[in-house]
């Protein structure tokens, strides 16, 4: 895909009709919060605080005649009217049912948009307790083979479109961690990966056949957890095969995104680190299902790659080169989906004198990850409509390991990602691009 190829400005469609939002997880905390906060917004109960596409504003023009529109106002993206919710779970539970469970909002929130949330019943789910070992529901899909369960996930993607007038869709998964899974030889090529789900291989994941459904309808998929879902060679040749979207992985929200905030900063100053040291303690279903120590392995992965690519001790070894690293996440019921993250930093200046920082983030996890959802939606969608297809980097801005092209580094600098996402709409609206970090941030993404 090269960047004379796709869309700009008067080409770009306009989206007309309905959007479908297709959530693998859609009784989670996540998803409830996700679709609740996007109702109440429709019905004016809400502000979309903490989304770029409804909120952000982006500079435009040159420095005598600057111009700050409403990113929504500038991009032709969706309208939050527009969205149409579905998606599967192990358990049967309404989209209210599941959104008193998850006690993430209170039930004077939910009351007044009750309605909606009752008419989002979930499909059965694609479901493999070896992958998720400590959930256990009974409204799971059966079949004789996972190509059997891709094409019956193929099936309902088809049935709601039609139900509901749907014009286009994007998959968004919100479901649990899976366990920690490496690159094998069926995910290194397409033709193997398709051999291995018609063989029922067990290195094919639930969240594989999910995201294979999508690709191979031609819609857009977007990975909200650490999983080995698409960030495979298999499905990155899926993808450009089909020309559809796809991004991931793992919403960065809490601890992580702090840790993109702070490391920065460190760096900026050439303040050196000795340590970094982080505990979670989170009691929802997320808390539950990472209390697995393979689920665990999985998220610790994705949440130890932050500090190595934003600090580069390969340039800084006498900052950054013995740090040491540290991750932890304890499960612990009575705090729900209040999760609390504390980060002991140990930090040393001039002459080697040591410091501390201490940060004590009292996070609300799905709060922070429901505008994540909305935003990358709305992308995705625009993404399909200018024509980009394959591995979305400049939505990077929004995970904690960003999927990137093989031979390049992920960038972790959430000031960096936040300017190449803005270039990137820059470029198709036709605008003078922020030449901070220079055009090669954007080309490298589209060529």
């Amino acid at each position: 895909m090269l960047a004379k190829d796709l869309k700009r400005k008067e080409d770009i469609e306009t989206p007309r009709g309905k959007l479908g939002v297709l959530i693998p997880g859609i009784g989670g905390a996540v998803a409830t919060t996700f679709m609740a906060g996007v109702e109440a917004v429709r019905r004016g109960l809400a502000e979309p605080i903490g989304s770029l596409t409804q909120m952000g504003t982006i500079r435009l023009g040159k420095r005598d005649e600057y111009r700050t529109p409403r990113i929504k106002d500038f991009v032709p993206l969706a309208s939050p009217d527009d969205l149409v919710f579905a998606g599967w779970d192990i358990y049967e539970a309404n989209g209210y049912e599941a959104a008193l469970f998850a006690k993430v909002l209170r039930r004077e929130h939910l009351e007044p948009i009750r309605d909606f949330l009752e008419t989002v019943q979930p499909m059965k789910a694609v479901f493999d307790r070896r992958f998720v070992k400590n959930l256990d529901g009974n409204h799971v899909k059966s079949g004789s083979s996972l190509r059997d369960l891709t094409e019956a996930v193929k099936e309902d993607i088809a049935q709601f479109k039609q139900a509901h007038g749907i014009d286009r869709c994007v998959m968004i998964w919100c479901g649990s961690t899976e366990v920690y899974l490496k690159p094998e030889e069926p995910h290194q090529s397409l033709d193997a990966f398709l051999k291995a789900v018609q063989n029922n291989d067990p290195r094919i994941s639930p969240s594989m056949i999910y995201a294979l459904a999508a690709l191979e309808s031609g819609i857009p998929y977007i990975n909200g957890a650490p999983n080995l879902t698409v960030d495979i060679p298999a499905m990155v040749t899926l993808a450009k095969e089909k020309k559809v979207p796809i991004a991931g992985k793992d919403f960065k929200t809490g601890q992580t995104l702090m840790k993109t905030i702070l490391a920065p900063g460190l760096k900026a100053r050439m303040l050196g680190l000795e340590g970094w040291y982080s505990t979670n303690i989170l009691g929802n279903r997320d808390g539950l299902v990472l209390d697995d120590k393979d689920s665990f392995k999985t998220k610790e992965e994705s949440k130890l790659s932050v500090l190595e690519y934003i600090l580069q001790p390969q340039l800084y070894p006498s900052l950054y080169k013995n740090y040491y690293h540290k991750v932890t996440i304890n499960y612990y019921p009575p705090r729900g989906d209040n999760k609390e993250g504390w980060d002991c930093i140990d930090i040393f200046g001039w002459m080697g004198y040591p410091m501390q920082i201490k940060v004590d983030f009292q996070c609300r996890d799905s709060i922070l990850a429901a505008p994540l959802c909305l935003d990358l939606v709305l992308f995705a969608d625009l993404a399909q409509r200018i024509g980009m297809y394959g591995i979305q980097e400049w939505l990077s801005f929004y995970f904690k390991s960003p999927m990137h092209r093989e031979g390049l580094y992920p960038e972790h600098d959430l000031f960096i990602q936040l300017m190449k996402l803005k270039n990137t709409l820059r470029y198709f609206m036709g605008e003078e691009q922020i030449t901070h970090f220079g055009l090669d941030y954007y080309m490298n993404d589209l060529s």
